[in-house]
């Protein structure tokens, strides 16, 4: 933060400009690169181990709660609740798969985490509402995101493999998607021009 000084006559003003870093790609990055590798597991290549875990934990958790306060710091309601509900949702998926190794609970019935993934659909469902102001990349975030619960949600309430099978390819689209939109907010800052266009919404 920097602060200016203007007076006029007897009075001053101070205004305050905000030059902290934009937090948004680390967020849109541990979210995307996380969703990549826990959705080619979906996808049926490789079975969910502790690889998946590390990166709940950390890329996908903790790396998503710090962008979510710092966008509170900037005053962003949407990628405060956003960055931190998803980081959190990563902390509370690691959660629900160890702690019944540790006999601190028990599975998850079929139904139970039908219910849980599709709570989130729904909360995604509506902050897509919210990108609707905001640009094409987060759009497409969200929307493949939706879809992605809905299709987990379904498929573990049926148990279902291969429309799991599915959901881990559209997975994939969707965690490319943000690691895209990430990689763009970077690039665009650093060369100071449009160089990865992420679709911004005009202004009316």
């Amino acid at each position: 933060m920097q602060a200016n000084n203007e007076c006029h006559g007897q009075e001053c003003s101070i205004a305050i400009k905000d030059t902290t870093a934009n937090p948004a790609p680390l967020g849109l990055l541990g979210f995307g690169m996380t969703t990549v590798l826990l959705n080619i597991h979906n996808a049926g290549f490789y079975p969910l181990d502790s690889m998946i875990l590390g990166m709940g934990l950390f890329y996908g958790g903790l790396a998503q709660v710090i962008a979510g306060i710092m966008e509170w710091k900037k005053n962003n309601t949407f990628g405060t609740t956003a960055f931190t509900s998803y980081g959190l949702f990563w902390w509370s998926l690691a959660a629900i798969l160890i702690l019944p190794k540790a006999n601190l609970g028990a599975i998850p019935v079929p139904a139970a985490m039908a219910t849980y993934l599709f709570m989130w659909g729904l909360f995604t469902l509506a902050m897509f509402f919210g990108t609707l102001k905001l640009n094409r990349a987060l759009q497409l975030v969200f929307a493949t995101l939706t879809i992605l619960f809905i299709l987990l949600a379904i498929g573990n309430g049926l148990g279902n493999a291969e429309l799991l099978h599915l959901a881990g390819y559209e997975g994939i689209i969707c965690g490319l998607a943000a690691i895209y939109t990430g990689l763009a907010q970077i690039f665009n800052e650093v060369y100071g021009r449009v160089v990865w266009p992420i679709g911004p919404i005009k202004k009316r």
